[in-house]
């Protein structure tokens, strides 16, 4: 609804509006012989010393005399002190800038009012990261004020070339989102249809950056992420000069990087601070874990049951003869560790932090040998459980992590039918769905399928990373024409 001249039907209807708003603020004033003022704010939701300098002082000592034009229009163009201020003209625009934060002030004769920015967002400060856990390199983490994120990004890319453009999204939520890029790295082709997304999404509330991922995605059925969150900002400025995506929601540490493929989320933070042998070496390791976390109970199962003789003959003494007084099968073996370790990781994730880690470890330890001297598991499935665990920790992105787990379970139920052949059954099944992965456009499994002219260039930062002096070529995320780093760019 829009604003007319009368004060009194503007109130009613923002009254409606805002009814049972307990922590909304009305003030009155009576500004000289010019009329009635009102103003609007929500209660703690706003930086008071600013309010009281800026705009109470102005309005209650300065402008009482009468002018030649209107209190409003003065207050616009002269007298508040703060860093926006702007006309507002409809009642869904009052309730949205009262709701941000803002300072509204409305006045009989005005079919406007006027928005003075005076936010202060309550916030736990800036901290370290916790999910991304580096030795070497920035401490800082996101935070859930989105315009924090916004500038702990810009200080480490000075270039009039990075964008920004505000979006809302929640029908009720009106949560802001942030889309951030490079000018002239970003591809014209995905922006436009990130932006399209973003201005189409008709949900009724948004109030994390896991929501948006989900709605985002294009297949969402599939337990792997197609677009790539972190919680560091030194990570998201890497992405945007790689001419990636970049959106920051607010009330939420996380920015979310698109597109993505599997290659980028076994790219860790630290890897571009340590020397890039070590750094190749650290890469082929976690290749290696995810092939076992998603393999080893399966192969187990298989060679235990189905194929005994293609282990060494003192391997499968050893293995059948921990199994003698086993009531369960090698698959129910398999299982109860499995979904014990499962249980023991939930448990440490929702435990306080000080507590977390003694019932993993504790947890871990006890468990596994009481199930071992009880008789209910021989001591190998013990291993087997707690080596795939472990190799789950080494991948440092949570989100293919959970894709693994799920991916696991799929490779035990086919050993478990078919043995050896069932598990490269399962390996076909999940490298055909990941073959058929895309993000924006771009192969899921780039650069280690598909071709491109910008194969050579991507293959630098894959499995083995080669020396910053060597490394010329942007990866295909960037715009073809964009795609060598030259100094000056």
């Amino acid at each position: 609804m829009r604003l007319t001249k009368h004060l009194e039907q503007n109130m009613a209807s923002i009254h409606e509006a805002l009814r049972d708003c307990g922590d909304i603020v009305e003030r009155e004033f009576l500004v000289g012989g010019n009329g009635k003022l009102i103003m609007l704010y929500a209660d703690n939701f706003v930086d008071l010393e600013a309010l009281r300098e800026s705009i109470l002082e102005t309005v209650m000592l300065d402008y009482q005399n009468d002018r030649p034009k209107g209190i409003l229009e003065a207050l616009l163009e002269e007298a508040i002190a703060v860093s926006e201020v702007k006309k507002v003209t409809t009642v869904a625009e009052i309730c949205d800038a009262v709701f941000w934060g803002d300072t509204v002030l409305l006045m009989e004769g005005n079919d406007f009012a006027l928005q003075a920015t005076t936010k202060q967002f309550p916030n736990r400060g800036i901290g370290k990261a916790e999910t991304e856990v580096v030795v070497q390199g920035p401490k800082d983490a996101f935070m859930e004020v989105m315009a924090f994120n916004i500038v702990l990004t810009r200080r480490r890319i000075r270039d009039p070339k990075l964008k920004l453009k505000r979006k809302k999204a929640g029908n009720r939520t009106r949560t802001d989102i942030a889309l951030m890029y490079m000018e002239d790295l970003v591809r014209p082709e995905i922006l436009e249809t990130v932006e399209k997304q973003l201005d189409d999404m008709n949900v009724e509330g948004l109030l994390d950056s896991g929501s948006v991922e989900q709605l985002l995605e294009r297949r969402q059925f599939s337990p792997f992420p197609q677009l790539q969150m972190t919680e560091r900002p030194d990570k998201t400025a890497s992405a945007l000069l790689e001419g990636r995506v970049v959106l920051l929601a607010d009330n939420t540490p996380y920015a979310i990087l698109l597109p993505a493929t599997l290659n980028t989320f076994f790219q860790a933070a630290e890897d571009y601070y340590e020397r890039w042998e070590i750094v190749s070496f650290i890469r082929l390791i976690r290749y290696g874990a995810a092939f076992l976390a998603v393999t080893l109970p399966g192969l187990y199962i298989a060679f235990a049951v189905y194929h005994p003789q293609l282990m060494p003959t003192a391997l499968a003494l050893k293995v059948a003869s921990t199994r003698g007084a086993i009531p369960f099968s090698v698959i129910g073996e398999v299982l109860i560790m499995e979904l014990a370790f499962e249980l023991l990781r939930e448990a440490g994730i929702r435990l306080p932090s000080p507590v977390s880690s003694t019932i993993g470890i504790v947890g871990g330890i006890i468990i596994g040998s009481a199930a071992v001297e009880a008789g209910i598991v021989s001591p190998v499935v013990v291993i087997v459980a707690a080596l795939t665990g472990i190799c789950t920790f080494v991948i440092p992105n949570v989100s293919v992590v959970s894709g693994l787990r799920i991916s696991k379970y799929l490779v035990i139920a086919m050993a478990a039918v078919f043995g050896l052949f069932g598990v490269w059954a399962a390996l076909l099944l999940l490298l055909g769905h990941l073959s058929g992965l895309t993000s924006y456009g771009i192969p899921y499994l780039y650069p280690y399928c598909a071709s491109s002219v910008n194969d050579d260039r991507d293959w630098e930062d894959s499995i083995f990373r080669l020396p910053p002096s060597k490394k010329k070529g942007r990866p295909i995320f960037a715009r073809p024409i964009k795609n060598e780093r030259r100094e000056g760019e």
